[in-house]
């Protein structure tokens, strides 16, 4: 990076700073320290997926209990950078609170899925609406083993 000057503008949803300031100490400073890292381009938040996919987290605790959500956008017109880190929460894990706050900032209408979940909830491309599923004829069934016959 270029001496001192920072490489993304830095915002915030102001949820999220109410989120911050009233985080615990340690976290608030944490996160804070993180958001630095980040704006210096010195550290990348993991990539989220599924609804909340182009949205990063970091971990701000070292049991990972809490997190913080961010994005990158444009910078505005007058801006002096041409992106923006844009923190939309910063939360506990538990229960997923940070990405239900985060799908509910968003925008979202309902509880926003990562792509795992969102895989395991969808209809399998083999099944059609036009097969309906039946079971298999009792012929086809497998039975119980049956002893060897001696052919002697």
């Amino acid at each position: 990076m270029s001496a001192g000057r920072p490489a993304f503008g830095l915002s915030f949803d102001p949820r999220a700073l109410t989120d911050l300031l009233g985080a615990p100490e340690e976290i608030r400073d944490t996160a804070l320290s993180h958001l630095r890292d980040v704006v210096n381009a010195e550290r990348r938040g993991l990539r989220l997926t599924g609804d909340l996919e182009g949205y990063r987290k970091l971990f701000v605790d070292p049991h990972k209990e809490w997190r913080l959500v961010y994005g990158l956008r444009p910078a505005p017109q007058a801006s002096a950078y041409r992106e923006e880190v844009h923190v939309v929460a910063v939360r506990p894990r538990a229960r997923n609170d940070v990405y239900d706050t985060v799908g509910i900032r968003l925008g979202m209408s309902r509880r926003p899925l990562s792509a795992r979940a969102h895989a395991a909830r969808v209809r399998s491309p083999q099944l059609t609406d036009h097969l309906p599923l039946r079971p298999a004829p009792a012929a086809a069934m497998p039975g119980p083993p049956r002893p060897a016959s001696s052919a002697a």
